[in-house]
């Protein structure tokens, strides 16, 4: 079965460098870019680039550029050829031979950039962040993933004008992601769990983790319809079950892939809600299948994340 990202996910996994993706529809508020990989021990530097088309020669809005030899990260902008005035700060948190988490948040005034789940850098607009076509990732780095997070307001407005969307319809296109929650999380699911939904948790393991869980529930009796439970301590396991009545029903423990719940390592979890069953992608790749012993709909609302897990972003 093929991973096929849902709306307002575009992802990428472990593609070759360079790596140049389009970005349909520009880069609007409340929308993120995401970069997950690992700096090579002997790394001089890489970039990340959001540019207004895939051309080389192409404008750049924001370039980022860790630079290991000099010990700074450079920030600009690339305007008809020429580079405009730079800003720089301290490579740290980014260091050789590490994994890194980049997030690239659009505001209205500017690109905010975490690293690894703190701010480290704001860069202001130079050039309207929609006319944003293409992300480019190279240099010194093995890249794990990227991805495109959210839809913005034209790309809500042109899915509003071509059809009459349903309320669920229109809550997915609106609702913005989560970004760096914290753990205990629990939140609503706006129009439930019904078929063609699709809840995206991206997150990453510490070191020393022993287990965590993700919960799909039913909100007024806390029923669980999906229970998804990594278990580290026993040999990458992942326990999947439901929930009915203070009755655990149950275990499935078979995978179709490797488990991606490894320490000091990230992932980047689909749960696609099909007619019959959740169809469960880690990475890109489909990690198990659950039948639904009990009907969703909209009253299973609840999504329930606890354990021994940072998470990265939430989107439902």
């Amino acid at each position: 079965m093929v991973f096929v990202s849902p709306p307002g996910h575009l992802a990428s996994y472990n593609p070759p460098l360079p790596y140049v993706a389009p970005v349909p529809g520009g880069l609007w508020p409340s929308m993120a870019v995401s970069v997950q990989g690992v700096v090579k021990a002997q790394a001089e530097r890489f970039r990340v680039d959001l540019a207004l088309s895939t051309l080389e020669e192409a404008d750049i809005a924001l370039h980022i550029n860790p630079r290991f030899g000099a010990g700074v990260t450079v920030f600009n902008s690339r305007r008809g050829g020429r580079w405009e005035e730079e800003l720089s700060r301290d490579l740290a948190p980014l260091q050789r031979g590490k994994v890194f988490e980049m997030i690239i948040v659009v505001t209205p005034e500017g690109y905010r950039i975490l690293v690894n789940g703190s701010f480290y850098q704001m860069f202001p607009h130079r050039m309207p962040p929609e006319n944003v076509k293409a992300l480019t990732v190279a240099g010194d780095l093995e890249l794990l993933s990227a991805s495109v997070m959210g839809r913005g307001g034209a790309s809500s407005s042109v899915g509003l004008r071509k059809a009459k969307s349903s309320e669920s319809d229109l809550l997915e296109m609106t609702q913005p992601p989560i970004l760096h929650p914290s753990v205990p999380f629990i939140a609503t699911i706006p129009g439930g769990v019904i078929p063609k939904k699709t809840i995206i948790v991206k997150g990453f393991v510490p070191r020393n983790a022993k287990r965590f869980q993700i919960n799909l529930r039913v909100g007024p009796t806390g029923d669980i319809v999906l229970h998804v439970n990594p278990r580290m301590e026993e040999g990458n396991a992942v326990v999947r079950n439901s929930l009915q009545g203070d009755s655990w029903g149950r275990e499935e423990r078979d995978l179709r892939c490797s488990s991606p719940f490894l320490p000091e390592h990230f992932f980047d979890l689909s749960i696609c809600c099909e007619n019959d069953r959740f169809n469960v992608f880690a990475n890109g790749q489909l990690l198990f299948d659950f039948h639904y012993r009990v009907p969703v709909g909209p009253h299973v609302d609840v999504l329930e994340i606890k354990g021994d897990v940072v998470l990265s972003y939430v989107h439902f």
